[in-house]
């Protein structure tokens, strides 16, 4: 069994029940973001690119790369960037995107499984994965495929929704999540069931220090992380060796 948010469920339960919530919001995607981060998602993910390290003509798989955002910064700092995602709406609205401002060469849009990557190993110099590591099934497999198609010297980035750190600050983050969030989707999505498992799934993830440690698992080395906003979120980075 594994999580889907606070109920246990068998795994192929939770990649059928993930995929039908991204589903659900794809079309509303990045308009909730910024409701629910009241735009911080924004600064967030360039902060997030900007400090990735590429160069220009650099490899870069995007792993849950959904509606473009990451890809589409990352293009912009000179990567080839291959994009991919389980959920084929998800990707519909990130290509049309990424069409509409002109970001066609260099994107490359793909319907794939993280947990079976089909791509050869060693063939990217960078992978990142953001807000998308919560909602794979198995996370160790995900955290392999990762490692396997990197170059030696090759970095993995992932930012995800963390452990809050100051007690006040959880609190409220608590009643925003759970208060106001599903009401939100509700009323901009038509969808609060899949905003009440968002919220559940960030409780459920691994805090800093656990998936750290899952990372060093899978092979990766020099592993380590920071905070933003007080550990409403957290980057960790890494590299193969």
């Amino acid at each position: 069994m594994t999580d889907f948010g606070y109920r246990e469920v068998a795994p192929e339960e939770k990649t059928r029940l993930v995929g039908r919530v991204f589903s659900s919001v794809a079309g509303k995607y990045d308009l909730m973001n910024d409701l629910m981060s009241l735009g911080i998602h924004r600064l967030w993910k360039r902060h997030f690119v900007a400090s990735c390290g590429i160069r220009t003509g650099q490899r870069l798989l995007d792993l849950a790369g959904g509606t473009g955002d990451i890809a589409m910064l990352a293009r912009q700092a000179g990567a080839d960037v291959t994009v991919a995602d389980i959920n084929r709406e998800m990707l519909e609205v990130g290509r049309g995107r990424a069409d509409a401002a002109g970001q066609v060469r260099g994107l490359d849009w793909l319907q794939v499984n993280a947990e079976a990557l089909p791509f050869a190993d060693q063939s990217f110099d960078h992978v990142t994965i953001t807000f998308g590591l919560r909602n794979v099934t198995f996370r160790d497999r995900a955290l392999a495929e990762m490692h396997r198609v990197l170059k030696p010297g090759g970095r993995v980035h992932i930012m995800e929704f963390s452990k809050v750190g100051l007690p006040a600050l959880a609190r409220i983050y608590d009643t925003w999540s759970f208060q106001v969030l599903p009401r939100l989707g509700q009323r901009i999505a038509g969808d609060a069931e899949s905003y009440q498992y968002l919220a559940e799934s960030i409780r459920r993830f691994p805090d800093q220090k656990t998936l750290a440690e899952q990372m060093r698992e899978a092979g990766f080395e020099s592993v380590d992380w920071h905070n933003l906003s007080g550990g409403i979120c957290a980057i960790h980075r890494a590299a193969r060796v």
